[in-house]
């Protein structure tokens, strides 16, 4: 059976790489070459404790006071678009506690399969950095501390460990770099990758067993009759398929427009700042919690990253907020005497955000041969593996390894 990937981010090679192990004739089309993109400049993290989804209590009021500092972690550029509207009704819809309750087991579970399954993909592919030690959650005052040890505690029920820890513990860990905090919660089970160096072992991997890319290529619309999808139109000519997966990241819901599918999504971009052969460096990655940003080292080298920008796919670089990422970092971390970025040559990339905060993984009821694997916002290298093991089970009509109901695509139509 042929199957057609659209999308060649980190979600459709997992996605490729599961579905040729089983045997499928495999293509990928992508809009660009498997060279950059929101897979590329990301953290790296693989986080089975990020399982509080996006949007939860409170995060609606903590924007609106974030909207009125031109540095803070969340922006939404003001415009009238039916797209975000309907988006921003849904995401406040779903920023409640009981929907959180709902929604945490079952991004736990996925989480902790993409975990689980990191090992066979580390024996598979060629040699990538991948760093398993954990990840610090580190506060800077007493509130948030307690707010995080609260997490901590649901962490436990859910099978994964912690360490709780005051500032002098914190510091025991970083032998190089001098720490700044009131205190940290290390997730044991947390690990970091190089996600250049991971997608690159991915995309040749893949190549060697026989998947097809068409890169560079645009999909222009479909081919249909009745409730299936025959064939793809691309910039670079037409494929016929049996089976599609969409899987193209941030731009999902122009996708799905072509098919007349109703898909919220919004492009959320977040930035980040490279170092490297750095005398002292992290001997963990962490995210500075207050200021929601993110830290990921690997033996020389750093990347800091952070914000959540609402403004669609703008290239646009906003220094400000570019700034406010190495100003956080310099706060928890003020020895390290990094030297300020030039904001205009700082990556950013589009992550794509639900309005629930959770993805979606399984088939639309309105094509038979129709799979979704995206929207999974700050979590896609976290969650990759899992998604793609899913997708391999769905297109199979095998049992799939963990529930699935959550992530359903059809659940904003």
């Amino acid at each position: 059976m042929r199957v057609t990937i659209i999308g060649g981010g980190v979600i459709g090679l997992c996605s490729a790489y599961y579905l040729s192990k089983s045997g499928y004739k495999v293509t990928v089309i992508e809009r660009n070459d498997i060279t950059d993109g929101c897979s590329f400049g990301n953290m790296g993290y693989i986080s089975p404790s990020h399982f509080i989804p996006l949007a939860t209590p409170g995060i609606i009021a903590q924007g609106l006071k974030w909207m009125m500092s031109s540095s803070s972690p969340f922006y939404i550029k003001p415009r009238l678009n039916l797209d975000l509207i309907q988006w921003g009704l849904a995401f406040k819809s779903n920023a409640n506690a009981k929907k959180v309750e709902q929604s945490a087991p079952h991004l736990n579970n996925l989480l902790q399969l993409s975990r689980e399954l990191m090992a066979d993909l580390k024996k598979d592919l060629p040699a990538f950095n991948m760093v398993e030690k954990g990840c610090w959650m580190l506060y800077k005052t007493e509130k948030t501390g307690e707010h995080e040890k609260h997490l901590a505690e649901q962490a436990h029920q859910f099978g994964l460990k912690t360490i709780s820890c005051t500032a002098a513990e914190v510091q025991s860990y970083e032998k190089e770099v001098e720490v700044n905090v009131a205190g940290g919660i290390l997730y044991v089970d947390d690990c970091h990758v190089d996600p250049r160096g991971y997608m690159e072992a991915l995309y040749g991997y893949l190549k060697n067993k026989g998947v097809e890319f068409w890169l560079n290529t645009g999909v222009k619309g479909f081919e249909r009759s009745g409730n299936k999808i025959n064939a793809v139109i691309t910039s670079n000519g037409k494929m016929d398929t049996e089976e599609i997966v969409i899987a193209n990241g941030s731009w999902l819901q122009e996708i799905s427009k072509l098919l007349n599918v109703k898909i919220l999504m919004q492009p959320g971009k977040g930035y980040s700042i490279m170092y490297n052969d750095l005398q002292r460096n992290l001997s963990y990655p962490s995210i500075l919690v207050d200021d929601r940003t993110a830290t990921a080292p690997i033996n020389r080298w750093l990347r800091i990253g952070g914000t959540m920008e609402l403004s669609g796919h703008s290239d646009t670089i906003l220094p400000k907020r570019v700034m406010a990422i190495y100003n956080a970092f310099n706060k928890y971390y003020p020895s390290m005497n990094l030297k300020a970025p030039d904001t205009s040559r700082a990556w950013f990339g589009y992550r794509p955000v639900s309005p629930d905060g959770m993805p979606y993984i399984g088939r639309h009821t309105k094509y038979s041969n129709l799979t979704y694997a995206g929207g999974h916002a700050m979590l896609g290298v976290s969650a990759a593996s899992g998604t793609g093991l899913l997708i391999n089970e769905i297109i199979s009509n095998k049992k799939t390894s963990i529930a699935i109901s959550a992530f359903d695509p059809v659940r904003f139509s």
